[in-house]
């Protein structure tokens, strides 16, 4: 399976390789619906071995029209296959089926030659030879067993049965296991075991040898051999006879060392034989002690590179396809320490026949020429003969259109019916070769054999072939084309003999349509290809080398580029592999994932992106990095009292370096459990020299660091113990503190376990007063750090020492520490105090130091605690937290700084120790003067009108004095950000604002205020401001996201004025005019802005707007990306309905004089209904309704006087627009109320009561929805009441 894996991109290489050569070298094919002599397609091997328990298949396939029919020889001599009844010929083909079962296979062996023919001529397969494939049984044999002497050459002989093929030879055991071989005991091709020299361990009674026939699948065991190695030095005689009664005894000279002589072949040169195309193997085995090396050479050249290879330890060389320059002398070289010998093996190259050149099938037209060639070469030359139909050419009937010359048969003039097939046979004694060829003499048109519109698709600077296989008789000429222009053969275009257009390197600009157009003499036939070149397959992002730590993830990235209409597959491969089938390894659209990263996933990783026409790939290696393996075999050695050598084996790195190792050590007696580093080792060391302590049970380990960390510990060294001594040290940081007045404390840093030396350890403390003559005070202590000393005067100095001891001595001398008693507070406070005052805010303060007696400890310095009492230009105490600044040191005199002008102060002094404060002094008052003010509180600028600016602004917070005025500067700014003209205004202390006219428009101002002191102007703001229209006159929508920018200061006013259906604006802007635009849009709806752009001017009609409608209008600058940079603020404007223009037509006399005719009109047919009503006149509603003759139309009722009610003759529904009141039914028309509706030429009238029958005429223009509610039908009466 793996295997297979691998070989997939070299087959689909050579695949492809194969493809692109049959573009160029396909053989002229004659289609199969014209006559032709027969083909042989299929035959069966030369050496056919068969299998005796399977049916004899001997293949035989050709093609011809008419089809051809079979016949076979055998042994030379023509096969009845009709009248064995065990062998059949299969229906149309000339294949062979010999049922042997119940048959002895041998009765078919022979040579056989099937004969396929037609009435164009007859073809020729091979001889196949026909042999049954033999595996016999070992011949019995007695094996006597083997005494050889230690440190002679063996050979254990196999000598299998000759079989058909030839077996394969093993060695193996009783169990079935193989014997093991090295460079001392291996196997020759020939099938026998060599010992070089034999050791006491290859005494053994199961040396089997195994012979397996391949063909039969079966295994032949030889005898067991049974081998006993013998020490003759350790053996007595009367042993030695014994043992050796009854076995064959190799060796009877001396078993020592000795140069290497040869085995197989012997002596110093012999002579080998091999065939061209063939693989050669030479084989050198030597006998020597120690067992030599074995090297190879070529006399006078160099092994053939690539194709040679070493086996069975480097004592048989493979060279395959050989050719003849493999042929000359090889040296083979046996070696060991006593010496060399060499052995020359002498390489004849002979060939079996090979084509040079093959004869081809030859198409001719009648009257044409042509010729037939056989060219083959081999070692010996071979002979090469001619037949026609399977008859020797001489002994054929003579054709006077055909000669020979120089092995080719040459035709000349062909008629008609003349079709042949001709067979070329090559032979020497290393074998032959037998070729068909026929000549067909046809007159055809020409045709065009590859399909038509057929799409070919290729990648950028790939080559691009394009097809046409034609056909005629004479044979056709072809010429291509692209797009309706000729092709010629050159740089850019090759047209191969088969006539196939090749383009070397294909762009896209040789995509397009392709003909080709095939003519000969009978005729023209075009086909029609198309070329398509896609853009390559590429990987953009490849994998790259990954270094990763085990149950980690790696991820390989492999992003691929390539052409939209082909779809890239992704392959990965693990060291040219399949990935294997593990879960971990997750592929996804464009990376590879391995989770939880193990050793073995440590490799070379392949991405591989292809699709139907290229491919990329990219390899990347894994790396799998761990901490190291634990250090091992830890020795100790020099043992001596105080150090020892500790010696290790590194563990293994895993892929990365160790950087350094590290010593640690276990105290078993002191804190056992505790391991402790000790020293870290250099990488290029596994020795350390460790300086030990005494009275110290020790135990090593080490540990290995590489840059993932450090490895596990080692496995424990053995325990090595010192011997106890006195201390080497005393304890440490050694300090005297005064406690309190009386007392101090002495303190120390006890020794730790590897400064003990020994048991029993102590501290003898010892302490005297400093310049006086007293003794040393000493006590022993054990298990303590301090010991407090009591009694003593304040703040007196000290000497003191702790020294270690134990039960071997005391440590060294020890050293003197100075210290003190304890301190108690001073007790004098500083006097004669004095404040010089700098200036408002810096003041300098002097004293008288406190003398050191009064101290009573360490003096410290001095601190001086001062606050602020009141401002002086105000009435009201400001209560203000004390400050306080200490004065480290003894000098009595120090600065205040950070004071506040124009206030007063009190401050006091006191010092200080370590213990803490003495007295305060007494209070001490003092006066700053004044200063520059603190800056204005706040300032803000107002728009006043066009041209003016109110500036308004707060006092300061901090006067520092009395304020003699402010300072106020302005100047413009330009729309480069640039500053104007700086004008100035001194201003009175009392004043708070100020108006600024006489402004320059639409500028924006920058403001500088400071207030005044005598001492001077305080700190400035700054503010700024711009002057421009009242805003009232402007609507200020917010502007939409992404549309315009907030207004700059570019733009000043914007002014509208609109009429019935445009609007004038106009603006001021002070920047260039060539990129300004207008743009409005239908207030509160979705519509984009429409942009119409200004031609240097400050007015713009807007042309167009609706009547009635409202509109946002602004005004913009853009950029020359077309970007807003400037804007106006947005005007909201409404365009006026058009009624100036029109004319109120209720106003108009003479509408007012029709209206009033039309009444009076209406007034007197009023009045004329009414009058007829009152004389009873009636209508003739009876006649109305006999003329109607409507079946549907019921007659008035009688009880009520009504009429009957009239219905759809359809669905009976009533009529759009009815109603129904209580007395009956009354439709509704839905005209206006015209009396022309009522008029008696009309169909509704009036009844004998003056009610209104709802007859309809059919004026209907218009129909209210079924179902809908209306109203009453109205009636001149109705009409009449109204005027009532």
């Amino acid at each position: 399976m793996d295997m297979k894996r691998s070989c997939t991109l070299c087959g689909g290489a050579v695949m492809l390789l194969l493809l692109l050569l049959g573009h160029m070298t396909t053989a002229l094919e004659v289609p199969l619906d014209l006559p032709q002599p027969p083909t042989i397609m299929h035959q069966s091997l030369k050496d056919y071995i068969i299998d005796p328990r399977e049916n004899i298949v001997i293949h035989c396939e050709a093609k011809g029209k008419p089809h051809p029919s079979f016949s076979w020889t055998r042994n030379g001599t023509h096969f009845d296959v009709e009248k064995d009844s065990k062998v059949v010929m299969k229906p149309n083909s000339g294949t062979l089926v010999i049922d042997i079962s119940g048959e002895k296979a041998e009765a078919y062996e022979g040579v056989y030659q099937c004969i396929a023919r037609n009435e164009h001529g007859s073809a020729m397969s091979n001889n196949i030879v026909i042999r049954q494939s033999r595996s016999p049984l070992w011949s019995k044999e007695k094996i006597e067993p083997i005494t050889v002497q230690r440190g002679m050459s063996l050979v254990l002989q196999c000598r299998p049965p000759a079989g058909l093929p030839p077996p394969i030879i093993f060695w193996m055991d009783n169990n079935f296991q193989r014997l093991p071989q090295n460079s001392r005991v291996s196997q020759a091709l020939n099938g026998d075991l060599y010992f070089c020299n034999v050791l006491m361990e290859d005494t053994r009674n199961d040396y089997i040898c195994y012979a397996r026939f391949p063909h039969t699948q079966t295994i032949q065991q030889k005898q067991p051999i049974n081998v006993n190695v013998l020490d003759i030095e350790a053996m007595n005689d009367t042993v030695l006879a014994a043992f050796l009664n009854g076995s064959d005894f190799w060796g009877d000279s001396p078993s020592g060392e000795r140069a290497p002589t040869f085995m197989n072949p012997p002596g110093t040169h012999s002579t080998t034989m091999v065939l061209k195309g063939d693989t050669l193997q030479l084989e050198c085995i030597a006998d020597g002690l120690p067992t030599p090396d074995i090297s190879w050479s070529k006399v006078n050249g160099d092994l053939p590179s690539g194709r040679f290879s070493f086996h069975s330890f480097q004592k048989t060389l493979k060279i395959t396809e050989v050719t003849e320059a493999d042929g000359g002398d090889y040296r083979c070289l046996a070696k060991n320490r006593l010496g060399s010998n060499h052995h020359i093996i002498t390489v004849v190259v002979r060939a079996a026949p090979f084509w040079i050149s093959a004869p081809q099938n030859l198409i001719l037209a009648p009257k044409e020429s042509g010729m037939l060639t056989c060219q083959a070469e081999g070692n010996p030359k071979p002979t090469v003969t001619w037949s026609v139909n399977g008859i020797p050419i001489e002994n054929s009937h003579k054709d006077p259109s055909r000669k020979i010359e120089n092995g080719n048969i040459i035709l000349s003039d062909v008629q008609t019916g003349s079709s042949s097939v001709y067979q070329c046979n090559a032979s020497n004694e290393y074998g032959y070769l037998l070729a068909n060829a026929f000549v067909s003499v046809l007159a055809e048109p020409p045709r065009v054999l590859t399909p038509p519109n057929h799409v070919y698709s290729v990648v950028t600077n790939s080559r691009a072939l394009l097809d046409c296989a034609s056909f005629g008789s004479p044979l056709p000429k072809i010429t291509w084309f692209k797009d309706s222009q000729s092709i010629v053969d050159g740089d850019s275009y090759i047209i191969h003999k088969n006539n196939t257009l090749e383009i070397n390197v294909a762009r896209p600009l040789n995509s397009g349509k392709y003909t080709c157009i095939a003519s000969n003499s009978l005729g023209n036939k075009e086909n029609h290809v198309y070329l398509e070149v896609k853009e390559a397959t590429r990987i953009i992002r490849q994998p790259g080398y990954k270094v990763v730590q085990r149950n980690s993830m790696a991820v390989f990235e492999c992003k691929v580029k390539h052409d939209p209409s082909l779809f890239p597959s992704m392959i990965w491969l693990k060291d040219n592999m399949e990935l294997p089938d593990d879960t971990r390894f997750e592929v996804g659209s464009d990376s590879l994932t391995i989770h939880d990263v193990r050793e073995d996933d440590e490799g070379n990783y392949t991405c591989i992106r292809n699709t139907t026409l290229d491919q990329d790939s990219a390899n990347a290696i894994l790396t799998v990095v761990e901490q190291p393996d634990p250090p091992t075999d830890l020795e100790l050695t020099d043992q001596r009292e105080r150090s020892v050598q500790l010696t290790w084996t590194p563990g293994d790195e895993n892929n990365s370096p160790i950087q350094l190792f590290l010593i640690q050590y276990e105290d078993s007696l002191h804190e056992p459990g505790v391991w402790v580093n000790m020293t870290e080792v250099s990488v290029t060391s596994t020795t350390a020299h460790l300086e030990l302590s005494p009275y110290v049970y020790y135990s090593f380990r080490v540990l290995a660091l590489n840059d993932v960390g450090l490895s596990e510990p080692s496995a424990p060294s053995r325990q090595y113990r010192t011997n106890p001594a006195r201390p080497d040290g005393n304890p440490s940081d050694v300090e005297v503190i005064g406690t309190s007045p009386d007392s101090m404390t002495i303190t120390w840093r006890e020794l730790t376990g590897l400064e003990l030396n020994g048991p029993g350890l102590q501290y003898k403390v010892s302490w005297r007063q400093k310049d006086l003559d007293q003794q040393w005070t000493s006590l022993t202590l054990a298990n303590v750090s301090q010991y407090v000393v009591t009694g003593t005067p304040t703040f007196a100095p000290y000497e003191v020492t702790v020294q270690a001891v134990n039960d071997y001595g005391s440590g060294p001398r020890p050293e003197v520490v100075l210290g003190y008693s304890g301190e108690d507070l001073p007790n004098v406070a500083p006097e004669n105090v004095k404040v010089s005052v700098q200036n408002g805010t810096v003041a300098e303060v002097r004293w008288d130091a406190v003398p050191l007696s009064t101290v009573r400890g360490q003096l410290n310095g001095y601190k001086v605690s001062y606050w602020k009492m009141r401002s002086l230009h105000k009435q009201d105490p400001e209560p203000v937290k004390p400050q306080e600044l200490i004065f480290h040191g003894s000098e009595p005199e120090g600065l205040l700084i950070g004071l506040h002008p124009y206030s007063q102060y009190t401050l006091n002094i006191r010092a200080f120790n370590r213990k803490g404060d003495g007295p305060t002094s007494s209070n001490h008052i003092f006066e700053t003067p004044e200063g520059v003010p603190g800056p204005p509180a706040d300032l803000k600028i107002q728009n006043l009108n066009l041209d003016s600016l109110i500036v308004k602004w707060v006092p300061p917070v901090e006067y520092n004095g009395h304020l003699t005025g402010y300072l106020l500067k302005y100047q413009p700014i330009n729309k480069t950000d640039e500053l104007g003209p700086l004008k100035e205004l001194l201003l009175p202390a009392n004043e708070t604002n100020i108006t600024l006219e006489n402004l320059k428009h639409s500028t924006h101002y920058k403001f500088y205020l400071n207030a005044m002191t005598i001492k001077g102007s305080g700190p400035i703001v700054t503010k700024e401001g711009f002057t421009m229209v009242d805003e009232a006159l402007i609507r200020h929508p917010a502007v939409e996201a992404g549309k315009a920018p907030p207004a700059g200061r570019m733009f000043g006013s914007v002014n509208s004025s609109v009429e019935e259906d445009h609007a004038v604006i106009s603006w001021e802007y002070s920047g260039p005019d060539r990129n300004v635009y207008v743009e409005y849009v239908v207030d509160n709806s979705k519509e984009p802005w429409k942009t119409e752009f200004v031609n240097g001017t400050r007015t713009y009609q807007i042309k167009g707007l609706k009547p009635g409608m409202s509109y946002r209008v602004r005004v913009v600058a853009k950029d020359h990306s077309d970007a807003t940079v400037h804007s106006t603020e947005e005007l909201l404007i409404t365009v006026p309905a058009m009624t100036s223009k029109q004319v109120d037509i209720a106003t108009q006399g003479w509408f007012i004089g029709l209206m009033c005719a039309i009444a009076l009109l209406i007034l007197v047919l009023l009045i004329v209904c009414f009058i007829k009503r009152n004389k009873g006149g009636k209508y003739p509603v009876k006649e109305k309704e006999d003329a109607h003759q409507d079946p549907e139309i019921q007659p008035m009722k009688e009880d009520d006087g009504t009429f009957g009610e009239y219905s759809d003759t359809e669905d009976h529904k009533p009529l759009k627009g009815s109603r129904t009141p209580s007395n009956g039914t009354v439709k509704k028309d839905d005209s206006d109320d015209s009396l022309v509706d009522y008029g008696e030429g009309g169909d509704g009238q009036f009844n004998e009561d003056g009610s209104f029958i709802g007859q309809y005429s059919g004026k209907k223009e218009k129909d209210t929805a079924e179902g809908n509610e209306s109203s009453e039908a109205p009636s001149p009466v109705n009409a009449m009441n109204s005027f009532v």
